[in-house]
């Protein structure tokens, strides 16, 4: 884990707008997975409680969802362009054990976001339209009984899947994010040290002052 690091300079990372939808976007996340983990087994149900019991629970879930989807639409629009994998991010990826090993220094110079993070991001969008086409295949009663029962049933499997494998990667976007000191901060409060910047994403640094001046 990095030290803390202290520098006058202050960058905008994310802005007001950013930081917001980001926001939305995690609270909605929290009470989709709670709401969806209380019906996806009887060992969690007792998590309906949170939401009034289990019919609305199953009635809040969907909207919820939804909600949770159309907020990262957003995001995902706004931070797709700067998620493009490129060579430098492949070479990024096979030096891995330098990632691991916090041997910065070795690594080719990244941008906005490091190769770790852009991956990230794609499989966030994958499984999030996994996530709302599913779901619409078995949302009762508006839905669900234009299809044959074999797709509903392969719809909630793979939903299901979707769900768990999603609640993994948001466990590792919020461990990645503590792990590298200052990330948090700049969710929070919008803006990083130069230091943070130079050290982590040396190409968004030069671009960003250079930007300025």
């Amino acid at each position: 884990m990095h030290e803390p690091i202290e520098t006058t300079e202050r960058i905008e990372r994310y802005g007001k707008n950013e930081r917001t939808n980001h926001w939305l976007v995690a609270i909605c996340f929290v009470l989709a997975a709670l709401s969806g983990l209380a019906l996806l087994h009887p060992a969690m149900f007792w998590l309906t409680g949170l939401f009034g019991g289990g019919p609305w629970t199953r009635i809040l879930h969907p909207f919820i969802g939804l909600a949770m989807a159309l907020g990262f639409l957003f995001l995902a629009l706004h931070f797709a362009g700067e998620n493009h994998v490129n060579e430098s991010d492949k070479q990024w990826m096979r030096q891995w054990r330098d990632v691991v090993d916090n041997r910065e220094d070795r690594l080719p110079e990244v941008g906005r976001y490091n190769a770790g993070q852009k991956v990230l991001f794609w499989a966030l969008v994958i499984l999030m339209l996994i996530l709302v086409v599913t779901g619409f295949m078995f949302w009762r009663p508006w839905f669900a009984h234009l299809l044959p029962i074999w797709a509903v049933r392969g719809a909630t499997l793979l939903h299901s899947i979707a769900a768990v494998l999603l609640i993994i990667c948001i466990i590792v976007h919020v461990y990645a994010a503590i792990w590298v000191k200052g990330s948090m901060r700049a969710m929070m409060q919008g803006w990083v040290s130069g230091r943070w910047a130079r050290r982590h994403h040396a190409a968004w640094y030069r671009q960003v002052t250079k930007d300025r001046s």
